[in-house]
């Protein structure tokens, strides 16, 4: 949401020039000597918001409001001393042009003494010559960062005075009329970075100022000043602001997203001055918290060039000094001893270089950028770098190459659009460029991040980067800059960072973001990058290949177009249009009653506005809704402005202005407030807003701390130990995490039952390994042993990455196989080599002519066992593998390594039929971390220990053997897949709910794709996207709230309806994935949905949405506006559905039937063996073709059917066994779908799907789906059932329908 206060165009207008009185004196000595002394610039005119009051009207009324866009400012006084008129021609009858109050009133956020200084950066001086007109450009930063922005346009004006009388020889006096020219500054300040639009409209004053008397100077200058302050900034999105200053049109663009700045120059000026390498090192200089001074002669060219890099390098922010023009005055400043870009002209390069020795200096005239320190500056990382040269050179830098095959334009303001255009387009393909460049240099940082302890693994970021590319990603990661960039990734900002790298992230990353395994190459990234004509290093923990020539750039750069990456990167597809709109003509501008006729005019067209938008294009209604909102509340209707602002949770809830609607809410008078708490909507609203804010005010101020990854120093208790795992990134399971505690700790166990010098003989061999000093003292794990575990762990992850494997071997292997564990070089039954082992299968390296054996796929083996292999006069310990692809069994000579291999091998075994029987890869992907910590453990230990330590990681295996889990041959066959949606946190989260979104033909994937989706519903208003072709996790989860969510509805293909606790109804588009919509009618949590299908298709489609008070509204789809609601009486409404017009409501006390105006028709009671029941009824199915009415109950195990003719009684009881109530129902064909809470063997709650055959009224199929109750059921076309588990189980389960 938009948390800054929105204002006007104008945040202030200051006149800078020489004073009457110091101007008189000049002209006094110029008449002595001739020659002019520097002038000492004054400020001579402030204006600033508000310009009337009601006082200035005629009924002579008085009000404290103010009508401008403006904030409400704090002001001081500027004194200055009284100044004398004087003349500045021989027209008696004109005044002073400057003379001033001795007071001015000026906003407390500028400084005038130094906005003297930067109006004339290279001083003023009286001239006998005029000059022509000039504008340069300053930015102003306060001591808490806030930046306002100032325009600077210089002109000459002429100054005539009499010198003294002169005596000619005959006798007589005479008077010599003298011309000279003073310049004079107008600056207008702004909040925003309107640099063109601002330049536009002093270019138009100028104008008028040329035919302005000199007596009507102040007043016009005020006048202007009031115009821009009635002018509204655009919110963010496609709506652009246009106003008529006569001779120019000018346009204000809005902001592309919420989370970008105004860009209202030209991006692509750097491009002109620099090449593409220097501009990467001057962005390498702001990452690395350089100091950096700007030079040029042309002081316009400072700021703007210093405001294309900031641009460049967002969403990172630059957190140090900026100034952008020092003024001849201010040149100390960059003696700071911080980090500071500040800029100054070319004549002080010698003055700059002799006081700072540390320094990037940028020569924009010359296109150079040098260091004063260092003979090079530092690169950014080369594939980055790559990338981004081959990107400019398809950028399309001049215009004048546009305009060739152009007819040529006779008005002005065609040409200007035309240009503007042009521009836009322009800026669109440079933001998108720099932002991709910014996403390939950080791409990688979110696999380094601990969310939940909030920490960053920087040292194994370092280790993952290519070495070429260390020296400057160790300076960025100790910047300001790279701090607060972390601050927003843990906080999981959506920005445009974030959703450009979610849309360059690759399906294969993807797919690995959904399991458990610790980081190896793929085959098909060892494929992809030991190529040897790519020239790549083999280390692979890169965002990007080398592009160096051309063979690489096709492998990868060529693979999207730059069309594409416009639409790809997330933040502005230039194809969406961009609409106008038109303000009315600027009225007399200090007129109290002049200016609240506009605002009404204004009111108007904007009303106007709306009722011509299409409800389909709900982005332009909610910025049409946003100004018409900002402007009641400038014009004091302060309750239809928060109409407005309520308008925006249907239209779009990101350009919600919390702050101004929290302002306009203290604002409100006791006649006002009463006014709108009588209109429902704003009740709500006035109350979100006050619980909105104290929620805001208890986030901490600095958005969270942030840590970087540490070995620990002290002994670590289970909770310590479990943090700093979690921490180091090596595993987030908390079982596996506590098995691994058991198995470092294993020593403390022998310690507490052998005796003292038992305990000093391992305290001699084993000092790492953890003992009890005193009976009953907890376990702990000394720090020393954890080092070496966490290295060992990191060197067998550095190792793998860095295995070469002879294309004979990739051949054999699938694409996603990463090899995870070699043995040494042993003898085997098939010959001398290293045993290689991956998440599937394990083969041979021979050795000598490389070649590839395979020994047997772990689903395949049927035995594992130790035994000894005669060598000489020893027995040496061998493994052999039985599988039954192979009479034979392998047999290989492991020495010291067969324990640990037989461990792994038995735990791999294990975890793949338990993958198999039960369809879930995360049991295989599980074991595999198992076998992994095994070998860590083992290699960290050594000791006589190592092994029985390691096998306290065997969980899968002590599994098989202990309590061996048959899956139902019916459960087996009609299981086809399982997903953990859970893989990013600790613990299991319970699905709450699931929905299936059909794939939509025409729909390309830069439109969000057209594949089917799966809509997943988690903890904490998280919601995930699946790719149902892959089930692959199609983007970060969409947060909707922070409160449990309890329905879902698929409306249409653009409008995803999700029902929460919190009251809410929260609209998501299923193509962007982004949720921007809320409906906020109803008082408490929302439980159910229905969807009407329309009677034709000129019919409009409505939707029923139902509360657990029993409220019931009826939605106008399109227009997201209530026709009409209803309350029915009942205890705790939890769903509804439609049939033959009529609207069924399930409650726990019964099932009522309701008419269209909320009448109740009927109503279906508990069957009377149930009627105690303290759950009662929990859902309900209706079958329209034979009438059928089926409900289940909480808390007892049975299904019973009604007819829809006689409700009197259930004519059907059907029993599930095992079966301790129905959470949920879905009918699929002619089944019935009932998941169920079961009861195991054991008394455990496990979650249950019973198949009911409709016709037969029998149970076909009963599943045992998950181990915990089973919350959710949701069809996929009829072909597939989904279904989602409570929190001890908390997977998706993929059921086939027959």
């Amino acid at each position: 949401m938009v948390d800054t206060v929105p204002s006007g165009l104008l945040e202030a207008c200051v006149v800078v020039g020489v004073s009457d009185e110091h101007l008189t004196e000049l002209c006094q000595l110029q008449g002595k000597d001739g020659e002019l002394p520097p002038v000492e610039v004054e400020v001579l005119q402030v204006h600033a918001p508000p310009f009337v009051k009601r006082e200035s009207s005629i009924d002579g009324l008085e009000s404290s409001h103010a009508p401008a866009f403006s904030r409400a400012q704090k002001r001081r006084s500027f004194k200055k001393k009284r100044e004398r008129p004087i003349s500045f021609n021989s027209d008696s009858a004109s005044q002073s042009a400057v003379a001033t109050s001795e007071d001015l009133s000026v906003p407390q956020n500028i400084d005038l003494m130094a906005l003297q200084q930067l109006c004339f950066p290279d001083g003023l001086r009286i001239t006998n010559e005029s000059r022509e007109d000039s504008y340069h450009f300053l930015v102003f930063t306060d001591m808490f960062g806030n930046q306002t922005h100032g325009v600077v346009a210089q002109y000459c004006k002429p100054v005539q005075f009499n010198q003294d009388s002169v005596m000619h020889l005959n006798g007589n006096r005479s008077s010599k009329l003298q011309r000279l020219y003073t310049t004079y500054s107008i600056c207008v300040i702004s909040r925003y970075p309107y640099y063109n639009a601002l330049r536009d409209c002093l270019s138009c004053f100028l104008l008028q100022l040329k035919t302005v008397r000199m007596s009507e100077f102040e007043e016009t200058v005020k006048e202007f000043s009031a115009k821009l302050a009635l002018v509204p900034i655009p919110p963010p999105g496609q709506l652009h602001v246009v106003f008529n200053l006569r001779p120019l049109g000018i346009e204000l663009p809005s902001r592309l997203d919420a989370d970008r700045p105004v860009v209202d120059l030209d991006l692509h000026l750097p491009f002109l001055c620099f090449q593409p390498k220097q501009i990467l090192q001057i962005i390498s200089s702001l990452l690395m918290e350089h100091r950096l001074v700007f030079l040029s002669t042309d002081w316009s060219k400072l700021t703007l060039m210093a405001e294309c890099f900031m641009i460049f390098i967002h969403p990172l922010r630059w957190q140090h000094p900026y100034v952008p023009v020092l003024s001849r005055q201010m040149l100390d400043f960059i003696m700071a001893p911080t980090a500071y870009l500040m800029g100054c002209h070319t004549s002080h390069f010698d003055d700059v270089t002799e006081e700072i020795e540390d320094l990037v200096l940028i020569d924009i005239d010359q296109g150079t950028v040098i260091s004063s320190h260092t003979p090079e500056l530092l690169d950014v990382p080369q594939a980055a770098k790559d990338c981004f040269l081959f990107r400019c050179q398809d950028l399309q830098l001049h215009y004048d190459l546009e305009l060739c095959n152009s007819s040529t334009h006779t008005d002005i303001n065609d040409v200007r659009a035309h240009r503007r255009r042009w521009q836009h387009t322009l800026n669109t393909v440079i933001m998108n460029v720099t932002l991709e460049l910014i996403v390939n240099i950080f791409s990688d940082v979110h696999e380094f991040l601990n969310y939940e302890h909030r920490v960053f693994n920087s040292e194994e970021f370092l280790r993952s980067r290519e070495p070429e590319d260390l020296n400057i990603y160790k300076k960025v990661l100790d910047t300001h800059i790279f701090h607060s960039f972390l601050r927003d990734r843990l906080n999981k900002r959506d920005d445009a960072f974030t959703r450009m790298e979610m849309s360059h992230r690759s399906e294969t990353r993807r797919l690995r973001a959904m399991t458990e395994c610790p980081r190896r190459p793929t085959i098909e990234e060892i494929r992809k990058f030991s190529r040897p004509e790519n020239g790549l290093n083999k280390r692979l923990g890169m965002s990007m290949p080398n592009l160096a020539d051309d063979r690489a750039l096709n492998t990868l750069v060529r693979q999207m177009s730059m069309k594409t990456m416009f639409s790809q990167c997330g933040t502005w597809n230039r194809s969406r249009s961009i609409k106008t709109f038109k303000l009315p003509e600027f009225p007399p501008p200090l007129a109290f009653q002049y200016v609240q006729n506009y605002y009404s005019d204004l009111i108007s067209q904007l009303t106007k506005a709306i009722a011509m938008a299409t409800p389909d294009d709900s982005a332009l209604l909610a910025r049409y809704h946003y100004l018409r909102g900002l402007v009641n509340s400038v014009a004091g209707r302060r309750v239809d402005a928060l109409g407005d602002f309520q308008s925006l949770y249907k239209t779009d809830v990101d350009i919600f202005p919390s702050q101004l609607v929290n302002t306009l809410v203290d604002s409100l008078p006791v006649e006002e407030r009463q006014t709108a708490e009588r209109r429902t909507e704003l009740k709500r609203l006035i109350s979100r807003v006050k619980r909105d804010n104290e929620k805001e005010r208890a986030r901490p101020l600095d958005g969270g701390t942030i840590k970087r990854f540490e070995l620990p120093k002290k002994h670590l208790h289970l909770d310590d130990f479990v943090r700093r795992v979690q921490e180091s990134g090596i595993v987030k399971d908390l079982g596996t995490t506590h098995r691994l505690f058991d198995a470092l700790t294993v020593g403390g166990y022998t310690a507490q039952r052998t005796n003292q010098s038992v305990r000093q003989g391992l305290e001699a061999t084993s000092q790492s390994v953890f003992y009890l000093k005193m009976e009953g003292q907890q376990k702990q794990v000394d720090p020393e042993i954890f080092c070496f575990f966490y290295n060992f762990w990191k060197e067998t992850e550095a190792a793998a990455q860095d295995v070469e494997l002879p294309a004979v071997v990739l051949e054999h292997l699938e694409c996603n196989e990463c090899v995870y564990k070699l043995s040494s070089s042993v003898k085997t039954s098939h010959g001398v080599g290293k045993i290689a082992m991956t998440q599937r299968r394990l083969f041979l390296l021979t050795e000598g002519r490389p070649g590839y054996v395979e020994i047997t796929k772990f689903r395949d083996i049927e035995d594992v066992k130790i035994s000894s292999a005669a060598f000489l006069l020893l027995r040496i310990p061998s493994l052999k593998i039985k599988t039954s692809l192979r009479k034979e069994t392998f047999e290989a000579n492991l020495k010291s390594e067969c324990d640990l291999w037989h461990l792994m091998i038995k735990e791999m075994w294990a975890g793949r039929k338990m993958a198999d029987d039960h369809k879930d890869p995360q049991f295989m992907d599980q074991a595999l971390t198992n076998a992994l910590l095994m070998d860590a453990v083992v290699g960290s230990l050594q000791t006589q220990k190592a092994i029985y330590a390691a096998s306290k990681l065997s969980y899968f295996n002590k599994m098989k053997s202990d309590v061996p889990m048959m899956v139902p041959k019916t459960t087996s066959d009609t299981l086809k897949h399982k997903i953990n949606p859970s893989l990013d946190v600790t613990s299991p989260q319970a699905v709450d709910v699931l929905c299936y979104t059909p794939g939509q033909l025409g729909v390309s994937d830069l439109d969000g794709g057209g594949n089917p989706k799966l809509w997943c519903a988690m903890a904490d208003g998280k919601v995930l996207v699946f790719d149902a072709t892959s089930w692959s996790m199609q983007n970060s989860s969409v947060q909707v709230g922070t409160s449990r969510l309890n329905c879902m509805l698929a409306v249409n293909s653009q409008q995803l309806w999700i029902g929460s606790q919190d009251s809410l109804i929260y609209i998501i588009n299923p193509r962007s994935t982004s949720c921007n919509k809320h409906l906020t009618e109803h008082r408490v949590a929302v439980t159910g949905f229905a969807l009407e299908e329309r009677a034709d298709k000129f019919s409009q489609t409505v939707a029923y949405s139902c509360s657990a008070d029993g409220s019931v509204i009826v939605w106008d789809v399109s227009m997201l506006q209530v026709k009409r609601q209803f309350r029915v009486s009942c205890d705790g409404l939890r769903s509804i559905q439609i049939h033959d017009g009529m609207l069924w409501c399930c409650a726990r006390d019964g099932l009522t039937e309701v008419r269209r105006n909320g009448s109740v028709h009927r109503k279906v009671s508990l069957p009377v063996h149930l009627s105690s029941s303290p759950g009662g009824f929990s859902s309900f199915l209706l079958f329209n073709e034979s009438e059928q009415l089926w409900a289940g109950f909480a808390d007892a195990g049975e299904i019973c059917m009604w007819h829809c003719r006689d409700v009197s009684r259930p004519i059907i009881r059907i029993q599930l066994k095992d079966c301790a109530g129905v959470v949920c129902m879905i009918k699929v064909k002619k089944q019935i779908w009932a998941g169920c809470r079961g009861r195991s063997a054991a008394g455990k709650s496990r979650g249950k799907i019973y198949v009911v055959n409709t016709e037969r009224c029998i149970v076909e199929k009963e599943l045992i789906a998950h181990a915990d109750c089973v919350q959710t059921l949701c069809s996929a076309e009829d072909r597939y059932v989904l279904s989602g588990a409570a929190q001890e189980d908390g997977k998706i389960g993929i059921w086939k329908v027959e």
